[in-house]
C-alpha cells in the first residue's frame, strides 16, 4: 500500500500512522513483525528515533507497504539515528526530554496493548451490554468470571475492541498467567510495561514495586485509560495494577471469583456461563460455515450437548472437523459421545479441556484437591456438605469449606443453597483423577443412612427391612430430619441422585447395596406409586437374587407386586406377591408374611376376588397378632375395610376402619394408613346414608392427605367427596392435587 502520510512527520508519528491504518494493534503488529511490543510503544513514542534498517524492513512488510512507503518510513528512521556511534539517542524538537525533577510527559499517541479482537467471536449480546454497564461510573473495576474455557477473554477483548468509548489516552493490557504453565510475572515487570506505554523512559521507571506502582496511579490518575488484567489469580495480583484517578475503567478476568476485590474496591462481578445450545451451534457454524450446519441442524445441536457449551471444547470440536471435510457432524457426535474418549477429542495439541482444568486445579489446596477427585466418583448430579463428607471421608464442614473453594474456582457451580454441581466435562476430567478405591461405597452406604433417617422421620414406627450389609461404611456424620416435611423435602430433592446411586451400584455390582438403597426409597414410592417404579424395583430385585438375600428379595418382590398392583397389571403382580409369600413362610418370617398378604390381597381385589382378598388380609392380622405387630395389624385391618367397601359391605367396613384407628391409639404425626382409613370411613358413612357425617370425614381426610403432601391419598378423598356431594371448590382442590400428582417426577 502507498503512504498518504506527509513525509516530514517523525518516525514514531508515521509509524502510529500507519498501524491505525491499518487496523492493528501494537500487539498485532508485533506478532506480524517479530519487533516487540515495548520496542514499538518506544518508537512510537519517540523515545527510540532511529530503528535499524532490518527492523525498519520487517515493519514495512508487517504493515503490507507498496515500495514507496517502505521509503519513506526508512527516511524517516534514517533522519532519526545518531550521527556518531557511542551517543544518546537525540530528543526531537516535537518531543521534549522530560525534567527528572517533574512527572514524566507523554505524547499524544495513546498506547494500545491490547491483543487482537478474537475471530469467530459469537453471541455474548447480554454479557456484552452487562459488562458496558457494569464498566460504567466512577473508576470502574469490573471481573468477569467463570470456568476455564468459558470464554472470558475473548468477551473482553471483543468488548474492548468494540464498545468502549471516552478511553481516550490509551488500553493497557496485561496477562498475568495466574493459571499459566509458563509462570506468571512479576507486579514490576506488568507495571514496567504500562509505564513504558505511557510514555516514560526506562532510565525513569522505578525497580521497587511500590514505587513503580505509585508512578502509575499517579500517571493514570488524570487520563481515561482502559486496562485489562486478563487471566488473574487473586485479589493480591491485581490491586498493585489498579490504575489512580476516577476516569479509568478496570476489567479483570478470572477463573476464580476475586470476591476480596468486591470488598475492598467495590468491584462489579459479571459471571460467565456457558453457551446457549443456539450460539454454540452459530459458534460452530462461524468456524465450519452455515452450510456444513444447516446441512445436518440436528447433529450440530447435540455436539453443542456433548461440549456442554463451553466455547473451547467447541473450537477444539470445529477444529477437528475442520482438518477433517469429509467427515459429518453426526459422526464426531457419535465418537464424542463416547465418555471414555470424549476430553481425549477435546484436546488439540497443548489446547483442550483437560490442560486447562488442570491448571485450574493445581492452584488449589490440596485437601480440595482429593476431594475434586473424589467428587467424579458420584454417581449422582448434585451434592450436599453431607454428599461430599462420605465421599472424601471427612466431615461436613471441612467439605463444605472444600466446595467453596471449588465453586470459587468455578470448578462446580452452587445451584441452590447448599446444593452443588458440575459441568460434565469437568466430571468426566474428575472422574479420571485417582480416589480412594472405596469412594463409590462410602457415597453408597451415605444414602443408605441418610434415607433410613429419613424413613424413621417419615413414618415413625416403622420397621427396618433389612440389616445392613457386612462391610458397611459409617458415614462421619448423618442429616438429621426434624420432622416429616424435612424428610419429605430431602426425598424429593434426592430422587434423581437416590436413583442414579442404584444405578451405579449396579454398574459396579455392588449387589447388596443396590437393592438397599431401593427399598430405602419406599416412603416416595407411597407416596408416588404411579410414578415408573417398576424398572427401577426390576433391578433391586435382579440384585437381591444375585445378593443371594431371600428376605430381600422378598421384600422387594412385594413392592413390585403393589406397584404393578397400583399400575393395572394384577397379573404379574400376583406372579410376584405369591413368590414373596412363599419365601417368607418357607423362612418363618411372620412379619414378612403378613406384610405378603396383605400386598397379595390387593392383587386379589383387583382381580375381582373380594372374599379371598379379605381372607388374606384376616390371616395377615392373625399373624400380626401372633408376633404382637400392632402397626401391622392395624395395616391388614385397614386393607380389609378397603376390601369390604369396595364389596359394599359398609356397616363391616365402618366397623373394621373404626377398629383399625383404635389400633395405638393416634400417631404422633398423620400417616398413610390413618388417611386411607379415614376415607373409608367417610364412604361407609354416606353408603350407610349418613351423608353429613361421611362428607366431613371425606374432607378432614382430604385435608390431612393435602397437608401431609400425601397427593394420592387426596386424589383419593376428594373423588369420593365429589361422587357424594360435587361442589366447586371440591373440584378444584381434586384438580389441584390431580396436578400435583401428574407434574411431579
Amino acid at each position: 500500500m502507498a503512504s498518504t502520510t506527509p513525509a516530514d512527520y517523525s518516525f514514531g508519528t508515521l509509524l502510529c500512522a500507519l498501524r491505525r491504518g491499518a487496523g492493528l494493534s501494537q500487539e498485532d503488529l508485533a506478532h506480524a513483525s517479530g519487533v516487540s511490543v515495548r520496542t514499538l510503544s518506544n518508537l512510537e513514542q519517540g523515545r527510540s528515533r532511529g530503528p535499524q534498517r532490518r527492523t525498519v524492513r520487517a515493519l514495512a512488510k508487517a504493515l503490507g507497504l507498496d515500495a514507496a512507503g517502505a521509503r519513506e518510513l526508512e527516511e524517516a528512521a534514517s533522519a532519526g539515528r545518531p550521527r556518531t556511534t557511542g551517543t544518546t539517542v537525540a530528543t526531537a524538537p516535537d518531543v521534549p526530554a522530560p525534567a527528572l525533577t517533574s512527572e514524566p510527559t507523554v505524547t499524544a499517541s495513546a498506547p494500545d496493548l491490547l491483543p487482537r479482537a478474537p475471530r469467530g467471536f459469537h453471541g455474548r449480546t447480554g454479557e456484552l451490554a452487562a459488562l458496558t454497564r457494569a464498566t460504567a461510573g466512577e473508576a470502574p473495576v469490573c471481573l468477569v468470571v467463570g470456568p476455564a474455557g468459558v470464554g472470558k477473554t475473548a468477551l473482553v477483548l471483543h468488548w474492548a475492541r468494540h464498545d468502549p468509548t471516552g478511553l481516550a489516552d490509551g488500553r493497557l493490557y496485561a496477562d498475568l498467567r495466574g493459571f499459566s504453565n509458563t509462570g506468571e510475572p512479576t507486579t514490576v515487570e506488568v507495571l514496567r510495561e504500562f509505564l513504558a506505554a505511557l510514555g516514560v523512559p526506562d532510565e525513569r521507571i522505578p525497580h521497587a514495586e511500590n514505587a513503580a506502582a505509585a508512578m502509575f496511579r499517579s500517571l493514570a490518575a488524570d487520563r481515561q485509560l482502559l486496562v485489562v488484567l486478563d487471566n488473574a489469580r487473586d485479589a493480591e495480583q491485581v490491586r498493585p495494577l489498579l490504575p489512580g484517578g476516577d476516569r479509568c475503567v478496570t476489567v479483570v478476568t478470572s477463573r476464580h471469583r476475586l470476591a476480596a476485590l468486591i470488598v475492598t474496591d467495590t468491584a462489579h462481578p459479571l459471571a460467565l456461563d456457558v453457551l446457549t445450545p443456539q450460539d454454540a451451534t452459530a459458534l460452530l457454524a462461524r468456524i465450519l460455515g452455515t452450510d456444513r450446519i444447516d446441512a445436518e441442524p440436528a447433529a450440530a445441536l447435540r455436539l453443542a450437548a456433548l461440549c456442554g457449551g463451553l466455547p473451547l471444547a467447541l473450537r477444539v470440536t470445529a477444529a477437528r472437523l475442520a482438518g477433517r471435510p469429509s467427515w459429518t457432524l453426526a459422526a464426531m457426535a457419535d465418537e464424542l459421545a463416547d465418555e471414555t474418549r470424549r476430553l481425549a477429542l477435546l484436546d488439540l495439541e497443548d489446547t483442550g479441556v483437560r490442560a486447562a482444568l488442570h491448571l485450574t486445579l493445581r492452584q488449589l489446596p490440596e485437601q480440595v484437591r482429593h476431594l475434586f477427585a473424589a467428587l467424579g466418583r458420584h454417581p449422582g448430579s448434585h451434592v450436599d456438605r453431607y454428599t461430599a463428607a462420605s465421599l472424601a471421608a471427612t466431615d461436613p464442614t471441612t467439605a463444605e469449606t472444600a466446595l467453596e473453594h471449588l465453586a470459587t474456582a468455578h470448578l462446580v457451580t452452587e445451584t441452590a443453597p447448599g446444593r452443588w454441581a458440575m459441568h460434565d466435562l469437568v466430571r468426566l476430567y474428575a472422574r479420571g483423577l485417582d480416589a480412594h478405591p472405596d469412594t463409590l461405597k462410602r457415597v453408597l452406604d451415605h444414602y443408605i443412612t441418610t434415607a433410613t433417617a429419613a424413613v424413621a422421620a417419615a413414618e415413625p414406627g416403622s420397621e427396618d427391612c433389612f440389616p445392613l450389609p457386612a462391610d458397611f461404611l459409617t458415614p462421619t456424620a448423618v442429616r438429621q430430619f426434624g420432622d416429616r416435611a424435612a424428610a419429605v423435602a430431602w426425598f424429593t430433592a434426592e430422587r434423581d441422585n437416590l436413583t442414579q446411586a442404584i444405578a451405579g451400584a449396579d454398574t459396579a455390582r455392588l449387589h447388596e447395596r443396590t437393592w438397599r438403597i431401593v427399598m430405602t426409597m419406599w416412603p416416595l414410592i407411597v407416596w408416588r406409586v404411579r410414578d415408573g417404579w417398576a424398572p427401577l424395583l426390576q433391578t433391586a430385585l435382579a440384585a437381591a437374587r444375585a445378593d443371594a438375600d431371600e428376605h430381600g428379595e422378598a421384600c422387594v418382590l412385594n413392592m413390585l407386586g403393589w406397584v404393578l398392583t397400583e399400575e393395572d397389571r394384577p397379573p404379574e403382580a400376583l406372579v410376584h406377591l405369591e413368590a414373596a409369600h412363599a419365601l417368607a413362610a418357607h423362612a418363618g418370617d411372620a412379619f414378612a408374611e403378613a406384610n405378603a398378604l396383605i400386598v397379595l390381597a390387593m392383587a386379589q381385589a383387583a382381580l375381582g376376588d373380594l372374599d379371598q382378598a379379605a381372607t388374606s388380609c384376616e390371616r395377615a392380622a392373625d399373624l400380626a397378632r401372633q408376633i404382637g405387630d400392632r402397626r401391622i395389624e392395624r395395616l391388614a385391618t385397614q386393607h380389609l375395610a378397603r376390601h369390604q367397601a369396595d364389596a359394599g359391605q359398609w356397616h363391616q367396613a365402618l366397623t373394621t376402619a373404626t377398629d383399625a384407628l383404635e389400633l395405638d391409639g393416634w400417631p404422633e404425626v398423620t400417616d398413610i394408613p390413618h388417611i386411607l382409613l379415614l376415607v373409608i370411613t367417610g364412604e361407609a358413612l354416606v353408603g350407610l346414608g349418613r351423608y353429613d357425617e361421611g362428607t366431613a370425614q371425606l374432607d378432614l381426610a382430604a385435608r390431612e392427605a393435602e397437608l401431609a403432601g400425601y397427593d394420592d391419598g387426596a386424589l383419593r378423598a376428594l373423588a369420593a367427596l365429589l361422587r357424594a356431594a360435587p361442589e366447586e371448590g371440591v373440584q378444584a382442590r381434586y384438580e389441584a392435587a390431580l396436578a400435583r400428582l401428574t407434574t411431579q417426577v
